[in-house]
């Protein structure tokens, strides 16, 4: 990981996330960051700003109080059970329409979590105070239990979701541990984090500057004879390249090291699960058998590695064996995706 370059996971974020297109974040392109805790700080204080500006989302929020004055729906069994009407109260239930929302807690706790990591500026770290003050009506949760793939937009919060993916990141990817009141925080997202982050990333690259390839994960058929498919596993593809009758299916690999070592014969090889997969993929979608579908393994090179550029014909399909350097300049980066988008035209 340490290979990466930092503006990279940047550019890879503005390709996954086009909001980060937007003129508020530009200058965030020029800056310079030695952490990914700090440029994740400095899209969510540009983000959040900007929400602030609009208006921190407010949703209608349950309490139960015991009051002198009922207030919405009495609830009877828990007056009778603490004997409230001896004090002249009753336990009420009743809706807030307030900014203490689930978002706006993972939002603030997020930015909380920030505050208390070394890597992140101090002149990030002010920003990041001031934009607590709209916070105040807001709860700290702790952000380990956050229930993240239960979380839910509509209209009137979509502009959140690009703001909590960058929760996620830091969240998921960055928070070690807590003890003591102490944050500790990697310095890079972990591999997990990276691999669903890279992934995006090449298919949203391709979504946007090769349209006519039509780029989108795609189910793949078992080619079975006897059209029994029970218990035969779903195949989708990351990424499905079509073009005149020409299809490429592109797996995306994100590993510490790209090729597997064997001490004991000073061997190395590919992942032979990785080489699998793809070929399963392609002469399960190729079912008139005349070659016109081929494979990419496509792997994130970061670590001091010799580049592969590997391709080879099995059973007449083209499988090929990449390597995309996440240490070089991002120019070079996208003439190596723009590479595999021409073969379609060869």
């Amino acid at each position: 990981m340490a290979n990466i370059k930092v503006k990279n996971i940047y550019y890879m974020l503005t390709y996954a996330f086009r909001v980060l297109h937007e003129e508020k974040y530009r200058n965030i392109e020029a800056e310079e960051f030695e952490y990914v805790s700090d440029l994740l700080a400095a899209i969510l204080c540009k983000g959040i700003s900007s929400q602030v500006k609009r208006g921190l989302g407010k949703d209608y929020m349950q309490h139960g109080e015991i009051l002198h004055s009922p207030k919405g729906k009495i609830d009877i069994t828990v007056s009778i059970k603490e004997q409230t009407m001896r004090s002249c109260k009753l336990s009420c239930i009743y809706d807030s329409y307030e900014e203490n929302t689930y978002l706006n807690q993972i939002l603030k706790s997020t930015m909380y979590c920030l505050l208390r990591s070394d890597e992140v500026k101090p002149e990030r770290k002010k920003s990041l105070k001031k934009l607590m003050l709209y916070f105040d009506n807001v709860n700290v949760i702790g952000l380990k239990n956050v229930h993240w793939k239960g979380i839910q937009y509509s209209k009137n919060n979509l502009t959140y979701k690009m703001l909590i993916s960058i929760c996620y990141l830091i969240v998921q990817g960055l928070l070690l541990s807590e003890e003591k009141g102490n944050i500790k925080m990697s310095k890079y997202v972990d591999d997990r984090q990276m691999h669903a982050l890279y992934e995006k990333f090449v298919l949203a690259y391709y979504r946007k500057h090769y349209p006519e390839l039509h780029p989108m994960p795609s189910e793949v058929d078992w080619n079975e004879d006897d059209g029994y498919f029970e218990l035969l596993p779903v195949m989708k593809t990351d990424i499905t390249l079509e073009y005149q009758g020409k299809i490429t299916i592109i797996d995306t690999k994100f590993y510490g090291k790209m090729l597997q070592y064997n001490q004991l014969y000073g061997s190395k090889t590919l992942h032979s699960g990785n080489l699998y997969q793809i070929f399963t993929y392609v002469k399960n979608k190729d079912i008139n058998h005349d070659g016109s579908v081929s494979g990419v393994l496509l792997y994130a090179k970061t670590e001091d590695e010799e580049a592969l550029d590997k391709t080879y014909v099995m059973s007449g399909n083209k499988i090929s064996v990449k390597s995309l350097d996440l240490s070089q300049d991002f120019s070079m980066i996208k003439a190596r995706l723009d590479e595999i988008a021409k073969e379609m035209w060869e």
